[in-house]
């Protein structure tokens, strides 16, 4: 097996695609990633399932935010994630259950995963998404970053109290929480392995 089928140091995953030729070529493939990105964290927000007692829903939209900055790294991952709160922001009815406009209760998520693709990009980067372990730290570090900013800005637009915010807004969502970090534990270092296979 030749040298040149390992991954580079400092790589993400969309780093492997094809090489272009020019500058240009590697735009347009960089913008249609960036594209790619916000569409797909818009697609996995329409996964909504409601949370009795709580204005926040369960979706597929943290864990493709996560996804996208591992993937992509932190310049694409936060691109992505900014077109995709711009365009919900601007009415494009994406957000989860197919929500737009800003200042709702949850926006503070989306904000977060503006912070957590760019955070998790930056450690993938480092080779926070090559292994069991590692990844799992980078998906906690990315999660963390979300509630982070998620739940006090629903307190503060709901008028809870943090602790009253964190009960509905953090709580419930942990078990799912894990078992995205799972699924993701086992995809992104399962990616590695067959690109270092090629």
């Amino acid at each position: 097996m030749s040298t040149a089928a390992f991954p580079r140091p400092g790589a993400v995953l969309a780093d492997l695609l094809p090489a272009t030729t020019t500058a240009s070529r590697a735009r347009v493939r960089d913008a249609a990633l960036v594209l790619g990105g916000a569409a797909l964290t818009g697609i996995a927000a329409q996964i909504a399932v409601p949370v009795p007692g709580s204005p926040v829903p369960v979706t597929g939209q943290t864990f493709a935010a996560l996804l996208v900055g591992a993937s992509l790294g932190a310049g694409r991952g936060l691109l992505s994630l900014a077109l995709y709160a711009l365009a919900g922001m601007a009415g494009m009815p994406w957000f989860a259950g197919g929500a737009s406009g800003a200042g709702g209760a949850t926006f503070g998520y989306i904000l977060g995963m503006l912070l957590a693709a760019t955070v998790v990009g930056a450690l993938a980067r480092r080779g926070g998404d090559r292994g069991v372990l590692r990844t799992a730290a980078t998906m906690a570090a990315g999660t963390a970053l979300i509630y982070g900013v998620g739940v006090p800005y629903l307190a503060l637009s709901t008028g809870m109290s943090l602790g009253q915010a964190a009960a509905v807004g953090l709580v419930p969502f942990l078990i799912g929480d894990a078992l995205k970090a799972a699924l993701a534990m086992g995809a992104l270092p399962a990616a590695w392995k067959l690109a270092g296979r090629r």
